[in-house]
């Protein structure tokens, strides 16, 4: 399989750098995994709803243009679906015979109507919220899992 995932923000702990390498790694005997980044709004102790907004607008817009038109695009978020790792590995093979994949983390405050309105599905991996730079880890994990079933590798529990 081969897909993209789009981010907000940099990964600033070297823990995080480390986990993502380690799985663009072991997911590159598979096929080619890409990590955009966009860049994030610097976010000031208290915001008001209208600069929330504003700053999901301006990642929103910076999302946007790194998505394809061609792309089958899954945005993560906590409303989103939720499925296992053996239907998720199914699903992810039956989409990307069709089309590439790009996947969309936002930034702190999530993502802007937007960007909800170019997706073709939403995920979730939990009623939990996660930092961003976390997601990007589980989402990693994730997708190499995803192989690991779809080739009938064995993986740990």
């Amino acid at each position: 399989m081969n897909a993209r995932i789009v981010c907000v923000g940099r990964l600033k702990e070297p823990f995080y750098e480390q986990a993502c390498a380690e799985y663009l790694k072991r997911l590159s005997r598979y096929g080619r995994y890409e990590v955009a980044q966009v860049s994030d709004e610097s976010e000031p102790a208290h915001l008001s709803q209208a600069a929330e907004e504003q700053m999901r607008r301006l990642e929103g817009e910076r999302i946007l243009k790194q998505l394809r038109r061609e792309e089958y695009v899954i945005v993560l978020a906590i409303e989103g679906k939720r499925r296992s790792s053996p239907a998720l590995a199914a699903h992810l093979e039956q989409v990307s015979a069709q089309r590439r994949i790009a996947f969309v983390i936002g930034g702190s405050l999530g993502v802007s109507d937007a960007v909800l309105a170019r997706a073709d599905e939403t995920l979730s991996f939990s009623d939990l919220t996660f930092p961003h730079q976390l997601a990007r880890v589980i989402l990693l994990e994730q997708l190499y899992r995803c192989e690991k079933i779809r080739t009938g590798e064995r993986y740990h529990k």
